[in-house]
This record gives structure tokens, sequence and C-alpha cells, in this order.
């Protein structure tokens, strides 16, 4: 039986990612692997740095998956230099995190993405993992780590979401 105190979450999960360069990233997660955009809203500098986002004023955009989960993508409205390399490997970065997204054609996305700007992390083609799991690790324009995966059989791996899709 869970801890009374475990999280109850009331919506699906939402992941912030910080970038420099907004108009990019948008472009990525909305262009080439389609999210839905929700808003986008400025957060005055003396909020930003109230909860630690940011040293002057921020802007946040909300983007959604199909299955509702959102990507809050957030920029501070002063310019951010990027780092001049990225680690090889997703956790030789302390903090690093990545996105998973579970798709029915990896192939295609991988090449679209590759063909929009990512960057091939574990190759220019999808791994089978194992029989029937593909799995392909990119980044965005500004270096975060994306996984796609592809099942199968998805619903051997997720049955709590069938009839979903």
């Amino acid at each position: 039986m869970p801890h009374p105190d475990t999280l109850k979450m009331t919506v699906p999960l939402e992941v912030g990612i910080g970038c420099s360069n907004l108009a990019t990233m948008r472009h990525f997660y909305e262009q080439v692997l389609g999210l839905q955009f929700i808003s986008e809203a400025r957060v005055p500098p003396q909020t930003a740095q109230r909860y630690r986002l940011a040293s002057g004023s921020a802007t946040v955009v909300r983007l959604q998956t199909p299955y509702g989960e959102r990507i809050k993508l957030i920029a501070p409205d002063a310019p951010v230099a990027l780092p001049a390399s990225h680690p090889v490997h997703v956790f030789d970065q302390p903090n690093a995190m990545y996105l998973t997204f579970i798709i029915r054609d990896i192939q295609a996305v991988t090449t679209r993405v590759l063909a929009q700007g990512g960057q091939a992390m574990s190759g220019p083609e999808p791994i089978e993992s194992r029989p029937g799991l593909f799995v392909a690790f990119l980044r965005d324009p500004e270096g975060n780590v994306v996984e796609l995966v592809q099942y199968d059989d998805v619903a051997a791996y997720r049955p709590d979401l069938q009839g979903k899709a």
C-alpha cells in the first residue's frame, strides 16, 4: 500500500528544458517532433529570480504530446552562451536527463530529426536492442538528449494504456 504522502498526480507529467534559442527549440519540438503549442508566457525578473529560473526575465513555452504530457521550454530573455561541446554519453554530465518518446515508426522519425538538425548519438539508424525493441538516442539543436523507442508489441510494455492509442 502506498504511503499517504506519495504523489497524487492530477495531470500528466511535465518536463522543463532550459534553452538559449527558444525559436530553434520550438521549431524542433513543434515542427520536427509534432508537439502541439499550448501557450507562451513571460516570467518577470522578480519571479524568475525568486524561483531561481533565471537572473532576469524568462519566457516559458508549453508544448503537449498526443497523450497529454507537456514539455516546457524555458529561456532567459538575455542571451546565454552554450558550452563548446557536449558529452559523448548521456550520463557523462551531472544532472543529466533525457526525454523518451515511444512511437510507431522510429525509422521515419529518426530520419526526419537528423534531416532537420538533430544530431545522432547512437548512430544514424535505430538499434534493435532486443527482438521487437528499437532505440535511437539523438540530440536536439541545443544538445538535450532525446530517446526514440519503438516496441513491436507496445501493449506488452504498457498494458495500462490499452485502448488509448
